[in-house]
């Protein structure tokens, strides 16, 4: 696996088990088509009228919450939560945050979750 960045990354957002809905992070999923290492990462994401959107991706598999297929799953922020479901979607992805875990359990998850939009929100203030 690699961590050469910037990346771009491109595909079709297609529906999965809606765990980052459920969550509270809504994401764009797409298929994973990468050689990038499994983690969060930081970067920008240009879906239907958005450009240029900060947005958080991971890349892996979310064994947390019983997954077992690597894809890529984009939360972007600030945004309307809307199916966007058969829209193309690219990303630009530019800092690599942390790799992926499997936690003990779902509230540690959403901790991690929420310390990593914390870390981000920071990242884009300085990096828009």
């Amino acid at each position: 696996m690699s961590n050469a960045l910037p990346a771009k990354l491109r595909g079709t957002v297609r529906h999965f088990k809606g765990n980052g809905r459920k969550l509270g992070y809504p994401t764009a999923n797409i298929d994973a088509n990468t050689n990038l290492a499994d983690g969060v990462y930081f970067g920008f994401a240009d879906l239907e009228q958005y450009t240029h959107q900060p947005a958080l991706v991971f890349i892996g598999t979310p064994t947390t919450v019983g997954d077992t297929g690597r894809r890529v799953e984009t939360h972007l922020l600030d945004i309307a939560d809307v199916d966007y479901y058969g829209h193309d979607i690219t990303l630009d992805v530019q800092f690599f945050h942390r790799s992926n875990l499997t936690f003990d359990s779902i509230d540690e998850l959403l901790v991690a979750m929420k310390n990593d939009e914390t870390t981000a929100r920071a990242w884009f203030a300085t990096n828009v």
